[in-house]
Formats: structure tokens, sequence, C-alpha cells
């Protein structure tokens, strides 16, 4: 048998032998490429075995590689492609891309994607407004509800604040009182009569008990300095001047300060005249101090003192330091201090004599208006004797009166000399006080001149 016959191989559809070079028979059977031997030409069993394992084989990797992409797609992240199982399935792996990119994110086993948590942590503003604190109450609420327990006094001359306390007792300063035995009250639209009854001059402290209270008058409450703190804010009502009543200034705690026996809460809330003995309320609207003195001289500002409230609890529960000395009295203790020179008292003196000038220069040029109008008609003759015409009231024979007609000379002349003598005195006494502290008479009169109320009498 030739070498051709001897390798050709034997159709296993038909049973015919084709040539080794022939990879396809008459048949249409197209034998098989294998790696491995070709079987045994007279075992068609085997060779079909063979066939059938080799496609067994063939749909087991398919499966398995389908499983293997379908683990891939969830537990790889989202931008990575699954890998291929192998290069016998192309056509599967390739549509696997397109079906699973869009639920990939999706997926319930997928990486957490860790913005949610931080959004979590991280409560925006809004969320968190329930659980934060109670705002305080707003300034204006605490005055509204203060300014109706504030009431204007009246004690002879003398003019100030006060406050209830109860229904029948009013707080105020001892100075305000005075050595009056009486008061009168105004409580918004409300006028009250009342006698004092308590009297504590060294905590300058008064108490006033109304003859006809209101069962319904608002009160404030009593607090105390134990808890007052430096820089907390403050408010001080009053009546300045003694006729611009529930005036409103704030300020800060600057200090809390003793003289003596007596305790001052130093702030920086402006305190005029006719304050005294009104309130110092917190921002919660307790009262911590009564509105007693501010400092005037020597270039201060912002400089004034409420008595601790506790000394009016005392006094409302019948104790009272010793009247040896006044708050005003320690202050100026302290102020002062043991190393204060001659020239510091000088130094004070001139601007205490400059301060009084200044004031009572205004109302010389109210007289001075009051004069024009009417002395052409009224004056017949006015002896020179100082800086202005009017000054000659206070000359004897100083000034002459025309018959006028048209005018009661007489009472004008009157009204000009009772202003006058006003002015008189307190350039007097304050002339006074500032040759005690050593203030040059020269240095006097050139203040004085810069006023132009230099008069040949001063220095008589």
């Amino acid at each position: 048998m030739s070498e051709a016959e001897t390798s050709a191989w034997t159709c296993p559809a038909c049973g015919r032998r084709v040539p080794p070079r022939i990879d396809t028979c008459r048949c249409g059977f197209e034998r098989p490429t294998i790696a491995s031997a070709p079987p045994s030409e007279a075992d068609p069993a085997a060779t079909e075995g063979r066939r059938s394992n080799g496609v067994l084989l063939l749909v087991t990797g398919l499966v398995l590689g389908a499983a293997l992409v379908a683990a891939l797609r969830l537990s790889a992240p989202p931008a990575a492609e699954p890998a291929r199982s192998s290069a016998a399935a192309p056509a599967a792996a390739d549509t696997t891309p397109t079906e699973a990119a869009e639920p990939l994110a999706g997926t319930p086993d997928a990486a957490p994607d860790p913005t949610p948590a931080s959004v979590e942590a991280f409560a925006p503003p809004a969320a968190r407004t329930a659980e934060a604190p109670a705002s305080a109450t707003p300034l204006e609420d605490i005055v509204a509800r203060s300014l109706p327990a504030v009431v204007s006094i009246q004690a002879g001359a003398s003019r100030g604040t006060g406050f209830f306390v109860r229904p029948n007792l009013v707080l105020t300063n001892a100075h305000v009182v005075g050595t009056q035995p009486t008061a009168q009250l105004q409580a918004g639209h409300v006028a009250y009569s009342a006698r004092v009854t308590n009297l504590s001059p060294g905590t300058d402290l008064a108490l006033l008990e109304v003859f006809n209270p209101s069962p319904h008058q608002a009160t404030l409450a009593l607090g105390s300095v134990r808890g007052v703190r430096a820089g907390q804010e403050v408010v001080a009502i009053g009546s300045p001047l003694g006729v611009l009543s529930n005036t409103v200034t704030r300020g800060i705690v600057s200090a809390v300060r003793s003289t003596g026996s007596v305790t001052l809460i130093q702030t920086d809330a402006a305190i005029n005249p006719g304050n005294s003995g009104g309130p110092l309320v917190d921002r919660t609207g307790v009262v911590i101090g009564v509105n007693s003195m501010r400092i005037v001289d020597r270039g201060a500002q912002g400089l004034a003192f409420a008595v601790a409230i506790d000394h009016a609890t005392a006094l409302l529960s019948g104790r009272a330091p010793p009247d040896a000395s006044t708050p005003i009295d320690g202050l100026n203790r302290v102020m002062e201090g043991p190393a204060a020179t001659a020239g510091d008292l000088r130094e004070r003196g001139t601007q205490a004599y400059a301060a009084a000038l200044e004031q009572v220069a205004g109302r010389a040029r109210e007289i001075d208006s009051f004069w024009t109008r009417y002395a052409p008609a009224c004056v017949s003759r006015a002896l020179a004797a100082g800086d202005r015409p009017w000054f000659a009231v206070w000359e004897p024979d100083g000034i002459r009166l025309s018959q006028s007609a048209t005018y009661d000379c007489a009472e004008w002349l009157r009204t000009v000399r009772t202003s006058a003598d006003q002015i008189r005195g307190v350039i007097g006494q304050a002339g006074e006080a500032a040759r005690r502290q050593g203030v040059y008479p020269g240095v006097m009169r050139d203040l004085r001149r810069q006023h132009r109320l230099e008069w040949r009498g001063w220095e008589k």
C-alpha cells in the first residue's frame, strides 16, 4: 500500500477513505483539526466519543465564562470594564459592557458612595434650628417692660428718678429727696404723692411710701451685684434734667468697686442730672443698681456710678450701714488718692471753674437779648461796670429807669435783676471753690474774660 493510502483518513459519516491533503469528504463532512494525534481508523466510536466530549467542554467553558463575567460586573468599580473569561466566547463578552453600564451604580453590592454620609454628618443650619438655645430677649422688649415701673420725682426744688419695688414703695437716691418729707411722683400719666419713710445717706438711698397706691402698679425685680461681671450690657432709665422722662441709655459694666462699706457699679451708660435714683437693669430686666452719680471734671467721659442694689435690699429689710460718709465722699477719696499734689488740686479747680463759667454763659446770652429788646425804652442811664451792660444792676444806683408808657419797666428790671443775681451766685461759689484749690486770680480773670463775664466786683 502506498504512503498516501496509508495516511488517508476514513470519513466517519460515509466510510470513504479521504486523502490526507483533503479535509472535506464528498458527503460534506469536514475533518476537525485536533492538536493531538488522530484517532484510530478502526475505532469510529472512540472518535465520536471524543467529539461529544469536546462539545461538552466547549459548553461548560461558555457557562463558566458567563458566570465569571457576572461576578466581575458586581464587584468591579463603575469605570472598569468587565474582564473576558476566555477568547472562546467573544460574542457573549462583547455585549456585556453595554448591558451592564447603566444598572451598575444601582447594584446593591456596589461600593457605597461617601456623599450621603458626609451630608448626614454636617447637617445644614436649618436642620439644627430646633436644637439651638432660645435667643436672648430683645433689648426693646426689656425696656418696654421696665418703663411702666419708673417714675419722675419732684421733692421741693430737686428733681430726679425712682422706680417701684412694690406697688406702694418707690426706691430712689437720698440726695434726690434731700431733707424733704414728701415728694410728688409721675408714672406715665398717673400722679402719686409719697412720703419719705427710710433715708440712708451712707448708701445714698431712700424709700418713699405712696399714699394712694394702685394694686396694678408695675414693679421691677431686684437682683444682686454678686453675679455682675465687667463687660456685660446694662441699661439706665431715668429723667435727664428732670424733664425728659423715660429716657433710656445703654452701656456696659466697666467695673465693680468698693468705697468703704458701699459697693458701686461703674458704667459707661450716660447718667445725667435727673437720672439719679433710676434703675440700672441687666439684659434680663432685673435691677442691679441705682443710678447715683457721674464724674464731670478732670476731662472724664463715660464715667458714671450706680449704688449696688444689694444695699437697697438691706434697706427694705430695715438694715442700713452707718452714715459716716456717703458714696460720693468715698469715691472722691479713691479718685484723689494719697498722692494728690497741690498742682493736681489747682488743675482740677481750674477745670471746675471753667466748666461753671461755660454753664452760665448761655444764660447770660439770654439776658443780653432781653436787655437789648427793652432797655432802649426803659433805661435812661446804666453805669458801665463790666463786660455786659446789665452788670450795672449789681451796682448801687447803677440803673435809672425812664418813664415809659409802653412797658412796665419796673417789672422788666426786677426780671433782669433776678436772673443776674442767679448768675452772680453761681460764679461767686465757683470762684470761692477755685481759690480754696489754689487757682491763681489771674487765671480766673482770664477765664471770665473769655466768656465776657468780667465784672469789677468779683475781686472785692
